[in-house]
């Protein structure tokens, strides 16, 4: 394992033409206040963006309900043709967006480039999507009547987006809303605004109107949200985030009823079987755990083994972590860059020293690549439910693992934490693939695969992993409002 700390933001940012236009954008606006954007690798300034705060965010509200009529006005297959237009200049600027994004969140830019492409997916599976917003015509109960439900737009839409996929947590909002017909103003995190920013110059390319999508950056996110949330205009609120933060956002959009969607913490565990194929349920675990440092909400965050098949895995899953290359993302030869900051980063070994406080051991021997915001691979073995690093979301590069004797204390212990979104488990027997799939209590259950997102299928959890989906078809009826039509006289 290894950590190469290379200062390669300044090259990037000379030779990468959509970042030079943010910067002269940005320059050429006329703001007060501005706050910087740091490479996680080196420390490096990558911008510096506006500062806005509720001021802006009121004057974007009133744009954005300017533009709502004419926008939810167009055709299905007009605003699908826009979406079109802004999904086919993402994929042309792929290779800039993906430094963009490993140079302000840290991934490795393999990573990074698939994530544009990944969001992009959302955009022409929304764009296409938007033309089957069906209604129904319901058998009358009376021949001088018919009864109709149409579906319509839900409104202004307030998106708040984090700094772990920056730029397909926007879209997989941004698509279906304005598919639906809604408009949009989205509040990026403070540590990654460049994705969203590149991605609202691509939009104004493609021909969206003024006020139809905005981007908010801020330092400071409370005043944003707040006048989001409180705003009688803003029919809507998407967040994805932490349950703390979503249940604050929850009460204050409370006394205007906004429409929610909800993406929160996650606790998934990946359960090994007996009867598993081995090498199949480490690489699985090994993506599961350390794609993008940890630092995902569906991550595998419990790592639950069999007693008798404990050994065999641990020794192929501790190797293959050992194996890593830490290092920067824009270094072809890394395998996983660094945390997003310090305090992250302070956070994760706090839950280590806890768990090694109460008895687990550390199974990783090596830490040459424990410097600054980098952190090794790290497997806890001897894990206890008594551990904090059990029950708590660790968005890090650390797999605390558990052991259970028979089916029933797998699931009991899946199940035992107030989180619901996503769940793993290896197997080949089939009457226990069912049975587990149906008793664990999650949005979205993975069965000998991790690779459980996408735009054709729904994103989302249960308990206090939030509410709604995002993708697939049910994604478009979040932001759609249904209405009932009864037509007397006939």
């Amino acid at each position: 394992m290894s950590v190469m700390q290379v200062s390669t933001a300044d090259s990037v940012a000379t030779s990468n033409a959509l970042l030079h236009r943010l910067k002269e954008r940005i320059a050429a606006s006329s703001v007060e206040k501005s706050f910087t954007v740091t490479n996680p690798a080196d420390g490096s300034i990558v911008a510096k963006v506006p500062d806005l705060g509720a001021p802006k965010t009121e004057k974007a509200i009133a744009l954005a309900n300017d533009a709502q009529v004419a926008w939810a006005g167009l055709t299905a297959g007009e605003r699908g043709a826009i979406l079109r237009r802004w999904h086919d200049l993402i994929l042309a600027s792929e290779k800039e967006l993906g430094e963009i994004l490993t140079l302000e969140q840290g991934k490795p830019l393999a990573e990074a480039r698939r994530e544009v492409t990944f969001n992009a997916s959302y955009i022409e599976w929304f764009a296409e999507e938007a033309k089957r917003a069906y209604g129904d015509v319901i058998p009358t109960s009376a021949s001088s009547r018919r009864q109709l439900v149409i579906k319509q737009p839900v409104g202004i839409v307030g998106a708040i987006t984090p700094w772990n996929f920056p730029s397909g947590m926007i879209t997989r909002k941004a698509a279906p809303a304005l598919a639906a017909g809604c408009v949009i103003i989205l509040k990026p995190s403070d540590e990654t605004p460049l994705s969203a920013l590149a991605l609202e110059c691509l939009a104004e390319d493609a021909g969206f109107p003024a006020g139809v999508f905005q981007v908010i950056t801020s330092k400071d996110p409370a005043p944003v949200a707040q006048t989001l949330t409180s705003h009688p205009l803003v029919r809507k609120i998407s967040f994805t985030g932490s349950t703390r933060v979503g249940k604050l956002l929850m009460q204050q959009s409370a006394d205007s009823v906004k429409r929610m969607s909800l993406e929160l913490g996650g606790n998934a565990p990946l359960i090994v079987f007996d009867d598993a194929d081995i090498d199949s349920a480490v690489a699985g675990a090994l993506v599961a755990k350390f794609r993008n440092a940890g630092q995902t909400c569906i991550c595998a965050n419990r790592i639950l083994l069999h007693t008798s098949i404990k050994d065999a895995f641990l020794d192929k899953f501790v190797a293959a972590a050992e194996a890593m290359n830490v290092g920067d993302g824009l270094d072809p030869s890394s395998d996983m860059g660094p945390m997003i900051n310090t305090a992250a980063k302070n956070k994760v070994q706090a839950l280590i020293a806890d768990a090694v406080e109460k008895g687990a051991t550390v199974s990783t021997s090596r830490h040459s690549s424990d410097v600054g915001n980098f952190m090794p691979p790290t497997i806890l073995c001897d894990v206890t439910t008594d551990m904090d690093i059990a029950h708590t979301e660790i968005f890090g590069p650390v797999a605390p693992v558990l052991v259970f004797e028979n089916d029933e204390d797998a699931i009991a212990l899946a199940n035992d934490t107030p989180y619901g979104l996503a769940a793993y488990f290896w197997t080949r027997k089939l009457s226990r693939a069912w049975r587990v799939a149906e008793q664990l209590e999650v949005g979205m259950v993975g069965l000998n695969d991790i690779a459980i997102s996408g735009e054709a299928t729904p994103f989302g959890g249960v308990k206090e992993s939030g509410i709604g989906r995002e993708g697939s078809r049910y994604g478009l009826d979040d932001y759609l409002n249904v209405k009932y039509i009864a037509m007397g006289g006939i």
